[in-house]
């Protein structure tokens, strides 16, 4: 999609297929749309006082005003004025994108980003557009069996209204949303696809495939020889059941301009890449388990991210690990009381072939070290208990690090993909006792602080470097109606790289 910018208060000169404009909660106009009114001889202001309500989001099109170029001009419910925020902002932006997409438009206009939202630069602003007509498109026809051109989102072009002094702040926003969009998409369409086609082969083909595309990403993919000379007998014990060979992913992004603090090491994202979990001998039950296909989300938002950084030729160095492989069961299946040695030498009691996530992140968490990370981020659906604690709406935050844990989470405010801290103390540790190794794979005390459990497991093997733990499980995809991947959290793993000073 092609995204610009303009700077104009003769909003009503604008030619365009759509034009948004806001309207607050009783009748408050924006400036846009005082603009339009005049023009239209208060036309806006007697529809709104008959037919809106100015509800967040909510939509009124209205077409070839008398006075105004644009062939539809879109009301677009702000909320209240003392409360808009940038989250009725997205919420709004989002609203007519995905209006434009039902009307099959080829271009849109948006003002929008003229309206003053407390706590939201003309940068992320522009993001926050970018991101919301990018997603508006994002159209998953891969497995049918006959796709239909036709409802394929049509929007080529997208503008973005703009005082002169922001415009250029603006188009960077919009930039950086287009490939925050993109990578997005990435995510998305690997969550979605199945575990039949998305295999571990094949996300390691899709890594080459993303050096091919990018020369600043190089690409290593080790095969199970490989993975056996490195030691990784836990990440390997989960692999043992499936006719899937397992493959570990490193993805390695430079910039093209010099970092400017030489001294600092890469940052380096783990994503879990378990692209189907039956549970393994500890099998799940049947209901919704078609969903485990969404257990490499992870994975895919290592891709999603590396690609959008990539785009935008961000001047830092990053690392991308993926442990990828199935969880099956078979005569040949890891068994609960089995004992593996991971990479680091520790032993690992598998109390419940289930909680396989950890078992292959430990040794990728060991395998980080030789890069000297400045910091390490691994992202996996890990647990149910997170879902329990968080729902759909907050990742789980875990790290030792309360620096790195402020910046995760402001962050998340800033893209809207908000994560919630839960603890990690060394407490909790005393739950993954085992008689029988060094550690058991899950904690002894049943359902209580699973999502915790989970973390403080991880954090043995995350000792050398400044670590933290996003649990995706109840983000990273969408059930019911709107069933798919959401590509979460890419939005908020690419905020916090645009903050880090290369």
């Amino acid at each position: 999609m092609e995204f610009s910018t303009q700077s104009t208060s003769a909003y009503h000169q604008i030619k365009t297929a759509a034009l948004a404009v806001g309207v607050f909660a009783d009748g408050q106009m924006s400036a846009a749309a005082d603009v339009i009114d005049r023009a239209s001889a208060n036309q806006v202001k007697s529809v709104v006082k008959q037919d809106f309500h100015s509800k967040v989001g909510e939509i009124l099109v209205l077409r070839h005003l008398p006075g105004v170029r644009a062939e539809r001009v879109m009301l677009v419910g702000l909320g209240k004025q003392a409360d808009y925020n940038i989250k009725a902002f997205q919420k709004a932006e989002s609203a007519f994108a995905k209006q434009c997409v039902a009307l099959g438009l080829t271009q849109a206009t948006t003002a929008l980003t003229t309206v003053a939202c407390p706590g939201a630069e003309p940068t992320l602003l522009g993001r926050l557009s970018g991101q919301a007509a990018s997603s508006a498109t994002y159209h998953y026809d891969q497995t049918m069996g006959k796709p239909d051109p036709k409802l394929r989102p049509k929007l080529k072009k997208y503008a973005a209204l703009s005082e002169r002094a922001t415009t250029r702040a603006l188009q960077t926003g919009l930039d950086q949303g287009a490939a925050l969009g993109q990578g997005m998409a990435l995510t998305r369409t690997l969550g979605n696809l199945p575990g039949n086609i998305c295999t571990p082969t094949y996300l390691g083909n899709q890594a080459r495939a993303l050096g091919r595309q990018f020369k600043s990403i190089k690409v290593s993919v080790l095969e199970k020889k490989q993975i056996e000379a490195l030691g990784m007998g836990s990440f390997l014990s989960v692999a043992k059941g499936s006719h899937e060979a397992p493959r570990f992913i490193v993805m390695h992004y430079k910039g093209k301009t010099p970092a400017k603090n030489k001294s600092a090491g890469p940052i380096v994202l783990v994503g879990k890449g378990i692209t189907f979990d039956t549970g393994g001998i500890s099998i799940k039950p049947a209901a919704a388990m078609d969903e485990m296909k969404y257990d490499m989300c992870g994975a895919a938002t290592v891709f999603g991210t590396m690609h959008a950084m990539a785009t935008l030729q961000w001047e830092g160095e990053l690392i991308g690990l993926i442990p990828s492989c199935e969880n099956m069961p078979s005569g040949t299946a890891t068994k609960p009381g089995d004992v593996v040695k991971s990479m680091s030498g520790q032993t690992i009691e598998v109390l419940n072939t289930d909680a396989e996530g950890r078992l292959i992140l430990c040794d990728a968490l060991t395998y980080a070290e030789r890069f000297k990370p400045s910091a390490v981020i691994d992202i996996a659906t890990l647990t149910g208990a997170c879902i329990v604690a968080l729902g759909t709406v907050n990742s789980g935050l875990f790290s030792p690090d309360d620096a790195l844990a402020d910046e995760l989470l402001t962050s998340g405010k800033r893209a809207l993909d908000p994560a919630w801290r839960l603890p990690v103390e060394d407490e909790y540790q005393e739950l993954l006792k085992s008689n029988f190794a060094d550690i058991a794979n899950i904690g002894n005390s049943g359902p209580k602080a699973g999502a915790t459990t989970a973390a403080c497991f991880l954090a043995r093997f995350a000792k050398a470097y400044r670590w933290a733990h996003l649990d995706i499980a109840g983000t990273s995809w969408l059930g019911g109606a709107q069933k798919g991947a959401s590509g979460r959290p890419v939005p908020l793993l690419v905020d916090y790289l645009l903050r880090q000073t290369p």
